[in-house]
């Protein structure tokens, strides 16, 4: 799903990886100056793509992350409804576990009793577009929505837990802020 989310992209396109298996899945698509992978901050990847898309209102902000990092930043998502930024779009991949901390079961996996519809949260908080992927028929209009659907758009996409081969980003944190204020014409800190 993540290579879809990224095929093809230009350089205006900003993204931001959440904790974990989104990070290396952007990198297995392609390492490119314009992400910004998180090694840390579990919860915060929404709130990163908000202040990236206030700040830059005229090219798209893409959040790639997972359920967990999304639980642990519910009420980001009712700042991005408040603040309405056209040019947001967060995507989750949603395999109802916990990956970076043993894979403990999330309040969205239904097979263990999670309730929890993280799109039916975003749309309660006043997303413009919150939709559940749930077949790979779906797919093609997750990918048109959040890669080009006026904003705020939310898509949650459920995946399989099975393990993936991992593609690390780089781990130096200096270096991945620095390129990504580079890529922004920003002076480096």
């Amino acid at each position: 799903m993540v290579a879809r989310l990224l095929a093809d992209r230009d350089d205006d396109l900003l993204v931001v990886t959440g904790l974990g298996s989104t990070s290396w899945d952007a990198t297995a698509a392609g390492d490119h100056d314009a992400t910004f992978p998180l090694w840390g901050a579990m919860g915060g990847a929404a709130t990163i793509g908000l202040g990236l898309a206030l700040a830059q209102p005229h090219r798209r902000v893409l959040v790639i992350t997972g359920d967990g990092e999304a639980l642990m930043g519910l009420g980001s998502l009712s700042t991005i409804g408040r603040m309405q930024p056209v040019n947001l779009a967060v995507v989750v991949i949603d395999n109802g576990h916990y990956g970076e901390t043993g894979m403990q079961p999330t309040h969205t996996n239904r097979a263990d009793g999670g309730r929890t519809d993280l799109a039916a949260v975003a749309a309660a908080c006043g997303w413009l577009v919150a939709v559940t992927v749930t077949a790979d028929a779906q797919l093609a209009d997750a990918v048109d929505a959040a890669r080009r659907q006026p904003g705020p758009v939310f898509v949650t996409v459920a995946v399989s837990a099975a393990p993936v081969p991992l593609v690390l980003p780089p781990r130096d944190g200096h270096h991945l802020a620095a390129r990504f204020r580079r890529h922004l014409g920003v002076a480096p800190l």
